[in-house]
Formats: C-alpha cells, structure tokens, sequence
C-alpha cells in the first residue's frame, strides 16, 4: 500500500494559513484529508476560524509542534493509520513561529512514519506586505521559505507590481528552487499545493546538514547506577564547592531551548535496561517531553517513570530528593542548564557511566509573546471599534498577528476578526445558536502588556 502523502503549510503570523486551509476544507476536490493544527498562544482559536466539512480536524496547543509536541505528532499520526477509511492525505499546519524543518523530520527519523506517510510538499504561504520586515529581524521566517517548496507570495495586492518583483528576488537568493505563486487570499489551483511531488530530501540536506539528524527537547542525557533508596539531584553548587558536572557544550554549539525561564529545568529520568544505544529510551523521552509537567520545589521527590519534572530554582540552584524504588541503570534527559546537574548516593557524587550531547531544537525568538483572553459576556460595538483603532495605530507595529471570535450587542452572529500589523479585518458569520457566547481573542507579538490588553478588552464588556 503506498505511503499517505503529507503537505506541511507553514508561514509566518498573519500571512494567510488558516485562508488557504479554508479554501482547501471546502472545495470540492473529493479527497479525504485529516488536518492537524498546531497553535501557539495560550488560548486555541484557530479551530473556530476553520470551515468545518467532512475533513477530521486535530488541534495541538500546549506547544510549538515542531518542539515539545513533536511526541503528539507522532501520536496522532499513528491513531489516524488505525482508521477503517483510508486518507487521501495529512494537511499539517504549523504555528507561525515554527521552523518547518523538524516536522518534516518526523517522516524520515521515525521507522513507522516512514512507511507509512511521503512527505509531499513544504508549502509557505508569505505575507507580501510585511515580509521583508520580518526576514530582517525573525530567523524562523527565513527558514520557511528556505525550506519550501512552494511559496504563496500572499496579499499581493497590497504591494506594487515593482515592489512584489524586488520581494521575488530576495526571496529566490533565499530559495532559488522554490516554485513562487503570486496570490491573493491564497486563491490558485489547489493542484498547485496538493499532490504536487515537491519536497526533496537532498535539497533539504544542503540548506542544513543536520537535517536528519533528530531535533530533541532535551539536550543533554547521562546513565547513572543507582542502587534503591533515597537519593539527591543537585543543580548547581556554592561558591568554592568543586563539583564536576557535565558539559553541554562539547559539541562547539550555544544551545538554549528553554520551556520555562532561568530558574527552572525539566528533567525526565526512564530506566535504561538494555545494553544497546538507548534509541527507544531516547523516543520514550521524546513523548515524557510532550506531557504536562509535575513542579517540584527544592526538597520534593522525583521518582523514575514517565513523568516530567520541571525543577523550580533558586538562582539556578537547588536540591531535590530522588527515590529509586529497584537498583539498576537509569538516564537522566535535561534541558540545557546553566548549572551542573549532579546525581547524588549516600552523600557522594555519582558520576554517569555513559553520556551524550543532543541536536537540540531550535530557539524561539524570545522577544515574540502571545496574550490570550477567554471571557464570557458581550461587547459594546463602538467601544470595541476605538479601542481596536487605537491599538493598532499606537502598537500596530508590534502585532504580529491578532485574531478571535466575539460576542458583540445586539448581533446574534460571532464577529470573526483578523489582523495583522496594522491591517485589520472583521465580519459577521455564524449564528451563534445554543453555543455559549464566549470572546476569545490571541495576540502575538512584541512588547505586549498583559494587563493593558485584559483592561482594554473588558473596559469594552457591556454584562
């Protein structure tokens, strides 16, 4: 049976995924496709913004998928293969601020996926308008159109005809391979981005040559013979103590891929019990990675198994109890650290008897947040309207990407709302019907004030 073929679409914030998406759940094109979507923002909206049809639509938000998710993935993958109706295709649509590369790993690093799914196009849909802003200052855009594909050059009836010439030269210094559509709301012959044969796994290899090699959440793993009993994890040390630690630089590289901030760190501890290379620990790992976290403060118990740990810090130190509950080998997966871990029996340091640097993922560009509000209740129309008017002219520049559904008076429709930067747009859909009428709204961008954002919106609440 041949392998299912998969289109990764990708694109920086606000250029137009979730437009081509629509266009592709509701055309009539007889294909049976499963979506999955992943959100970056601490409120899921985007599946409210899909056309719903007879596509199967899986959403991932508690991380980036190219990251922490990556064991979700590989979750979800595997259950949509025990369908009784086979797919014509997998559509997976990334977060705006993804590096598409690691999804495209997934369908070469892992033996299941492998036989099971082709990866048939990277597609990038780019925001003609604003692009080039971001190519100066976002690493990941940069990397969205290296590795496509095909690229949308979307909205680009909001560039001149000189201006969307000069953008197709930079972006083919980019990607010089790359086959370019000039759009606008992504309206081309679907043939163009399904089915269309593009990825290539050698190209793939020259932009980054460690392209096969697995991107992990963790950068960092040691073996470790514990005896059962009470033991300690020891992060740091004082000052003039001689411990030695790990290196996690040993391979010339500044990794920093941090789910929480400075004084925290996630560690996951599984049994080692074979002698071979520890490939399945490492996937186990993978998935421990993609779980909710238990936080344990200075002096709680960690216990080996399929859990992950964030260790709460006190200026990057701490100690914290370890039970082994059966003697034997066990690995230790952390998150780059600033401070050495140690593993300590009956008071003396254990040192690992095996350990190894990993490929780490990517860093996300810190600067770029997400606010999300949640609330029940309805809007005042006006109120609404200057306060959206006056944030986009004063904060215009950093919003990346603003989009929700609302409750507005006296409208028994959802207010459907989009923006990007400075452009804004907002119409009326559905009826709400017997759904509770909750506002959700995501902003995504730079120098975003919480607080301000929360006020604002519910200075606009009429109930």
């Amino acid at each position: 049976m041949d392998p299912i073929p998969v289109t990764v679409l990708t694109g920086f914030l606000g250029a137009g995924k979730t437009t081509l998406l629509n266009r592709i759940l509701t055309e009539k094109h007889g294909l049976k496709l499963a979506v999955i979507e992943n959100e970056f923002g601490e409120v899921g909206v985007d599946h409210q913004l899909l056309v719903t049809g007879d596509e199967e639509l899986l959403e991932m938000n508690n991380g980036c998928i190219c990251c922490s998710v990556r064991g979700d993935l590989i979750r979800i993958l595997g259950r949509l293969l025990k369908r009784k109706d086979r797919l014509d295709g997998v559509l997976i649509e990334t977060t705006g601020l993804a590096n598409p590369g690691p999804v495209a790993q997934t369908f070469f690093t892992d033996e299941e996926m492998r036989a099971s799914y082709k990866l048939d196009a990277i597609v990038s849909v780019v925001d003609a308008k604003h692009v080039s802003a971001h190519l100066d200052a976002d690493d990941e855009s940069v990397k969205q159109i290296a590795f496509a594909d095909v690229i949308l050059l979307n909205k680009i009836d909001l560039i001149t005809d000189a201006d969307a010439t000069a953008l197709e030269e930079r972006i083919r210094k980019i990607n010089s391979v790359a086959r370019i559509y000039r759009t606008k709301d992504c309206s081309l012959p679907l043939d163009k981005v399904l089915g269309v044969g593009g990825f290539n796994l050698s190209r793939a290899a020259e932009l980054d040559p460690k392209f096969l090699e697995p991107e992990f959440p963790f950068e960092w793993a040691g073996a470790y013979e514990l005896p059962a009993g009470s033991h300690a994890i020891a992060i740091g040390h004082a000052p003039g103590e001689d411990h030695e630690g790990h290196d996690h630089g040993g391979d010339g590289h500044d990794h920093h891929h941090h789910h929480g901030n400075e004084n925290e760190l996630d560690v996951a501890i599984l049994p080692w019990e074979s002698a071979a290379e520890p490939a399945r620990e490492e996937e186990e790992a993978v998935k421990v990675f993609s779980e909710w976290e238990a936080k344990l403060k200075a002096g709680d118990t960690a216990e080996p198994g399929s859990r992950l740990y964030r260790l709460l810090l006190d200026e990057g130190c701490g100690r914290f109890k370890l039970q082994v509950s059966k003697p034997g080998r066990y690995l230790v997966f952390e998150q780059n650290g600033e401070a050495p871990l140690h593993i300590e029996v009956a008071g003396d340091t254990v040192k690992p008897s095996w350990q190894k640097d990993y490929h780490a993922a990517h860093e996300h560009n810190d600067a770029v947040t997400s606010v999300g509000i949640s609330q029940p209740g309805t809007l005042d129309g006006k109120r609404l309207n200057d306060w959206i008017g006056t944030l986009l002219r004063t904060k215009g520049g950093d919003i990346y990407r603003m989009k929700g559904v609302l409750s507005v008076k006296e409208s028994g429709k959802r207010l459907v709302f989009q923006g990007v930067h400075m452009l804004f747009d907002a119409k009326f859909d559905r009826e709400w019907g017997s759904e509770p009428r909750q506002n959700t709204l995501v902003f995504i961008g730079k120098n975003l004030d919480r607080a301000a954002l929360t006020d604002a919106f519910e200075a606009c609440l009429v109930d």
